[in-house]
């Protein structure tokens, strides 16, 4: 239960009272002043609490945005204050006065006071009776509901989003908000409905794929409709985040290996194309996390790609041109429906394939030339950078054996694209089975140390993760796609579905305010080089002139079981025990 103070009897007529109790607040008033510390020393230290002047006029919603959202510690408006059980130790036993003095005695004690921004909102404390009636005036001018409606939608989005799914998922959200849903509940119809997508694809029948496609439409609707509820009714979570998070990506990836299933029931294998739509997105998007903790501590960026940048994000058609050859979710999902109900899993994933590598090099383009006009990096920054490397044992020991080598301004990238490079190369062009992989995976687990010698403050130093990520998961589709053997690819596309969660799970602790993950883990799991040293070496034992195939399978299936399973748990543990902050994405950024 949360409890509202009156710091004064109430005016008569007002509805205060009746939209504080539908906010959920047990509402108490004080006969004077004096008896409001009273009133807080009777309330549970649990609660939350909000001191209220009794003259304020304004909207319900208003008072919603200050008083009920979970991010922040506290929230205030003209007469109005909103606290939570932690920032309630911040505030004196005697409160100096109202809700405006008792904000600045919070932000005196460090305690940060959110207010938010209300646009045409009312929220005000009038002097007299004519400013009151002025005020109440300018409330009834105002439709609370469709301000609340309209904020319910990200103000910035994507063209398929914004035009073709957010028009109607926002009363779907109010819909579901009115009848008690949550946000996780909507989230999880949304991975479900998804689920059965997948499902409906590997059926390889052409009802299957107009069903799929349909489906995944229907999953994308509900997953636009999950961030509107939680902005609606202010539902934000850290573990709701998290699972809006990780289900995109769990959704996306199961529909791929759907599509894979259903080719291969109608005699056509894609697992290989699958695969390589899997790893082209998780690098895309490791670019886009990478390089945003890179400019984490930026405070601007006045290089001529950005100044460009913003003078076309100002000129009306080429806002939306340029959102959708990103291609966003929205945009991603639409295209892959689309194609599944109209053509083939071959074509469905080439056309992806093409879309995306399009898309990645266009965003990867443009920051190259933004990075190269800014600082160094601050160690805030770097540190990011460094979780986001996902470098384990054999890359430390290469660091630390490297320590008094001084690498030039590029030598840490040029390092990571050198030891990529030859892992990769040499997967290709060896005889199957060979050795020759194993030294090589030896030579990008020394580059790959090398480059950690220094901290990564670089201007182009946030390309390490991308770097690591196109190795790693590359050699596992290179050497499972040569073996041309029946359940290598799909192996294959376990370990690095494995692989990609704990990855995007690292990225989501730390945009979370969390941190990344413990060290233990990610030794536990071996980091980057040490998984593609066993890869290589699995691949030597198995894939020779003696035909052992299904040696490498078990070997890549143990593999993609274990390392689940760790990350599986403790992301759990973390994200349900942590006290990682509410949290909700409002960036609009592709995802």
């Amino acid at each position: 239960m949360s409890t509202a103070i009156l710091t004064g009897p109430p005016v008569a007529g007002s509805s205060l009272e009746a939209d504080l109790r539908s906010l959920g607040f047990e509402v108490r008033v004080a006969a004077q002043p004096a008896e409001v510390s009273a009133h807080l020393a009777a309330t549970a230290a649990n609660e939350r609490l909000a001191l209220i002047d009794p003259r304020f006029v304004g909207h319900t919603h208003a008072l919603r945005l200050a008083l009920k959202d979970p991010r922040f510690e506290a929230g205030a408006l003209p007469g109005v204050l909103g606290v939570t059980p932690e920032a309630r130790r911040a505030l004196p036993h005697e409160l100096p006065g109202g809700p405006q003095q008792a904000a600045d005695a919070l932000e005196a004690a460090g305690v940060e006071v959110h207010r938010p921004e209300l646009g045409t909102l009312v929220a005000t404390v009038p002097a007299d009776e004519t400013a009151r009636k002025e005020a109440e005036a300018a409330v009834a001018a105002v439709d609370d509901e469709a301000v609340r409606l309209r904020s319910a939608v990200k103000s910035r989005d994507g063209f398929f989003t914004t035009f073709c799914v957010s028009p109607y998922s926002r009363y779907i959200a109010r819909w579901c908000a009115r009848r008690g849903l949550t946000p996780n509940q909507v989230t999880t119809a949304s991975l479900i409905t998804a689920l059965i997508a997948a499902g409906c694809a590997a059926t390889g029948e052409r009802w299957g794929f107009v069903t799929a496609g349909v489906l995944l439409i229907a999953s994308f609707v509900l997953d636009a409709t999950d961030g509107q509820l939680a902005r609606y009714d202010l539902q934000y979570s850290k573990l709701g985040a998290w699972l809006d998070a990780t289900f995109d990506r769990a959704k996306e990836y199961s529909y791929y290996a759907g599509l894979a299933l259903g080719a291969a029931r109608g005699g056509d294998d894609v697992w290989a194309l699958a695969l390589g739509a899997m790893l082209l997105m998780t690098a895309r998007h490791t670019v886009d996390f990478s390089f945003n903790e890179a400019s984490h501590d930026v405070a601007a960026n006045t290089s001529r790609t950005a100044v460009l940048s913003s003078r076309l994000d100002s000129a009306g058609w080429t806002v939306w041109a340029r959102r959708m050859i990103v291609l966003p979710i929205g945009e991603r999902w639409a295209l892959i429906a689309v194609l599944t109900a109209a053509t083939t899993p071959r074509i469905t994933l080439i056309v992806l394939l093409a879309a995306g590598t399009l898309a990645a090099c266009y965003t990867t383009a443009g920051r190259l030339l933004r990075s190269m006009h800014r600082r160094a990096r601050t160690d805030r920054a770097a540190e990011g950078v460094r979780a986001l490397t996902d470098s384990g044992p054999l890359a430390e020991l290469a660091a630390r054996l490297l320590r008094p080598v001084r690498l030039p301004l590029l030598g840490a990238p040029a390092l990571a694209l050198l030891g990529g490079a030859v892992i990769l190369a040499t997967a290709w062009a060896a005889p199957l089975g060979s050795l020759w992989p194993v030294p090589a995976a030896a030579v990008y687990a020394l580059c790959a140390g090398a480059a950690l010698v220094q901290p990564l403050k670089g201007p182009l130093d946030w390309l390490l993760p991308p770097f690591f990520r196109i190795a790693e998961y590359g050699t596992i589709l290179v050497l499972a796609a040569r073996a041309e053997t029946d359940g290598t690819l799909p192996a294959a596309f376990g370990l690095v579905a494995a692989l990609a969660y704990h990855h995007y799970d690292t990225v989501y602790r730390i945009r979370g305010g969390t941190g990344a993950p413990p060290h233990w883990l990610v030794r536990a799991v071996g980091g980057h080089e040490g998984r593609t040293l066993v890869v290589t070496v699995a691949a030597a034992l198995w894939l020779g002139g003696g035909g052992h195939t299904q040696g490498f399978i078990f070997a890549l299936t143990t593999l993609a079981v274990a390392i689940a399973a760790v990350v599986l748990v403790e992301s759990i543990r973390f994200w349900v025990s942590s006290q990682a902050p509410a949290v909700h994405d409002e960036t609009g950024e592709p995802a």
